[in-house]
């Protein structure tokens, strides 16, 4: 990426379609404009216009939007034009000879992030939204690509502000008479009140992570108790291999699901048995990792099949009793692939399930980046209340505490997380 380039992508869908966006960014869009399409449009209003130099390549809509109030805060412009992939082939040809160039993954964003359009939390969200698959998803991504954490954090380092002011005025004025040697009792309440307010948004970045990920079900048993059956009905696809002969899955098969606008992952298990096959033991090994780290485990018991013991798990237990409609087990639910009976109280169950780990409302917070300044800014804090004794140590404290927030919105150390962050973007956004 070069800074001052004028750089164009084709920001929509892949063609053919029925209107293609390409997107221009840099100091060369309104001669640009002026060449392929006739001059520039009114800013923010869109222009029918033939679009091309010598020779008509199509025709379409022209949207300009000035520096400084655009997507990257450079000027901008949109084309609108059929989505045939020999005319914007053509148009981005032509665009080449006037001197722009193709943007990279993520290089108009990139560039409103540098021009203070966004910050890394807004960007990060943006992300999110880009890749969201489900409601949840789409509602968490949007709260934090609209600035709502970054709100929030603000708020904190006006409070750390407030709180610096106190212990460094100590410092500068130790020898003057209108400071007082004490803190005021209002201070403490303060620092109280962050600790507790960034502690609670700690808590919540696993229920965020999960929404975001997806909440791992992991579906497990004897061989032949119905597993691959199950997710098969489940998942309304015939995405695993159903047969009588035990051991015919031998690798975690995951399966992404929406269920009541949350985004599940089912994963398809080896059955759990002692075995003399090293693929069939391989799998079962990971079967029981899956187990042990997943939100929920589904245990399957059939009738026809001997039960063996549930391993240890940390997620949240259900049993299942399948095969039911060839006789009753003792089960949580009982439910059968064949007829179809128990599914729709199970898919209600675990939409219950998703709503109780990630709650109603949208977690601000969902990245281990997220995770890691807020435990940093959390310890600073808690070293603060330990140094009230050194008016220098807690001082240093306070600066550590904004320091981690800082990071988290990207005002400090963001060359570190930029290239990973924006190489996951599309071309063109």
């Amino acid at each position: 990426m070069q800074a001052g380039d004028t750089i164009m992508a084709l920001s929509s869908g892949s063609l053919p379609a029925g209107v293609a966006v390409i997107r221009l960014s840099g100091p060369m869009v309104q001669q640009a404009l002026q060449t392929l399409a006739g001059g520039v449009p009114a800013a923010r209003k869109m222009a029918l216009r033939s679009i091309g130099a010598d020779r008509a390549l199509d025709q379409g809509l022209v949207v300009f939007f000035p520096s400084p109030n655009s997507f990257t805060g450079e000027d901008c412009a949109e084309l609108h034009v059929h989505g045939s992939p020999a005319g914007v082939k053509a148009i981005l040809a032509e665009l080449g000879t006037l001197g722009l160039r193709l943007a990279e993954a993520g290089e108009f964003t990139r560039r409103a992030f540098e021009n203070g359009k966004l910050d890394l939390i807004e960007v990060e969200g943006l992300g999110d939204l880009l890749s969201a698959e489900t409601e949840k998803q789409r509602q968490q991504a949007l709260a934090r690509y609209d600035g709502r954490l970054t709100e929030e954090i603000d708020r904190w380092r006006d409070t750390l502000l407030d709180l610096r002011a106190e212990i460094e005025a100590r410092l500068d004025f130790s020898d003057e008479g209108d400071v007082s040697d004490d803190l005021p009792s209002s201070w403490v309440d303060q620092l109280a009140t962050l600790e507790s307010a960034i502690g609670s948004a700690l808590d919540s970045v696993e229920s965020g992570r999960i929404v975001r990920e997806g909440l791992r079900v992991a579906l497990a048993g004897a061989p032949n108790a119905g597993k691959s059956s199950l997710i098969n009905a489940l998942s309304r696809s015939d995405v695993a291999i159903v047969s009588d002969e035990a051991g015919t899955t031998r690798d975690v098969r995951e399966v992404p699901l929406d269920i009541g606008g949350q985004k599940f992952v089912l994963l398809d298990l080896a059955g759990l048995r002692e075995t003399d096959s090293k693929a069939e033991a391989e799998g079962v090994k990971r079967a029981h990792k899956a187990i042990a780290d997943a939100d929920i485990v589904l245990w399957l018991r059939a009738p026809d099949v001997e039960d063996i013991d549930v391993p240890e798990t940390t997620g949240h237990l259900v049993t299942l009793g399948t095969k039911s409609d060839i006789a009753a087990v003792d089960a949580d639910f009982a439910i059968s692939t064949e007829t179809g009976a128990g599914l729709p109280q199970l898919f209600a169950h675990l939409a219950k399930l998703g709503e109780a780990v990630t709650g109603v409302e949208p977690s601000l917070v969902s990245h281990e980046r997220d995770r890691q300044s807020l435990q940093a800014a959390l310890v600073t804090l808690q070293e603060t209340r330990g140094s009230l004794h050194d008016w220098e140590l807690a001082a240093e404290s306070l600066r550590n505490t904004s320091a981690a927030l800082e990071r988290m919105i990207g005002r400090l150390d963001a060359e570190r997380v930029l290239d990973r962050l924006f190489s996951s973007f599309c071309i063109g956004k």
